[in-house]
């Protein structure tokens, strides 16, 4: 969990209906795409450099395919994509016939390498602004499945507290992501509105546990079913009034 003390009061806000805000990150307030294919790129770079032998024997298929037999082997880290990769690592090293030392030495150093790039990321043009207006108004949080830190994007500033699946032990959809940020904030369910760009992970996970939400459809995807978001957005220009149209419901 990555959290700070609340700067901005959720009990003075009581006269609001609604006063948390909490945000997805990944493909909600920038293109993940492009940070996670640097932070791999350099994580290939720093093995062929320190850990010959390891990754130059697999093309793109065939480790895809041994990602796939690790995650198998480790149900259990589902929920945890560090130490997902981590285990990966550590794995791909020791078939290369590293050591256990070796490999697990490797392992940190090449995902630290990975982690610093993918923190590299650019937030949508708009979203800095957005963030500041609607940091005058309401707690805002994050929730993301992802090993993103918040307080290491340009956008640290805005944000009130973050959980990520991996310290809760559980991912979106699931309530005890959800629940998290109401045991944080203190308010009811339907004082939270959750955005996402995820109809699975964000919005029936948000709306089952009784918070309002916001889908973030950027690639104007067709809504695949289920109970549909409160708004729905094409543009992160467009999320302050739909935020301001939610908080005017009865």
């Amino acid at each position: 969990m990555t959290t700070r003390i609340l700067g901005r009061n959720v009990a003075r806000r009581t006269e609001l209906t609604i006063s948390v805000i909490t945000f997805d990150l990944d493909n909600t307030l920038w293109d993940v795409e492009p940070a996670l294919l640097r932070a791999e790129e350099a994580q290939r770079q720093w093995l062929i450099t320190h850990r010959p032998g390891a990754i130059e024997v697999f093309d793109h298929d065939a480790l895809f395919e041994f990602k796939k037999a690790v995650w198998k082997r480790h149900p259990q880290l589902v929920h945890n994509v560090t130490q997902m990769r981590l285990q990966t690592l550590y794995e791909l090293l020791l078939i290369a016939d590293y050591s256990e030392t070796e490999a697990s030495s490797g392992a940190s150093e090449a995902f630290a390498v990975f982690l610093a790039e993918r923190h590299k990321v650019v937030l949508y043009e708009e979203a800095l602004s957005i963030l500041e207006t609607l940091a005058r108004s309401y707690t805002l949080g994050a929730l993301t499945n992802g090993n993103a830190d918040i307080y290491k994007t340009d956008a640290a500033e805005y944000f009130d507290f973050a959980f990520l699946a991996e310290d809760i032990g559980r991912a979106k959809p699931h309530p005890d992501m959800f629940q998290a940020a109401l045991d944080k904030t203190g308010v009811k369910a339907d004082q939270i509105i959750h955005v996402g760009d995820d109809p699975d992970h964000d919005v029936q996970g948000a709306n089952a546990i009784g918070m309002r939400s916001v889908w973030v459809n950027l690639r104007g995807k067709l809504w695949p079913g289920g109970t549909r978001a409160d708004e729905e957005i094409e543009k992160l220009q467009a999320l302050p009034a739909a935020i301001a149209r939610i908080a005017a419901m009865p």
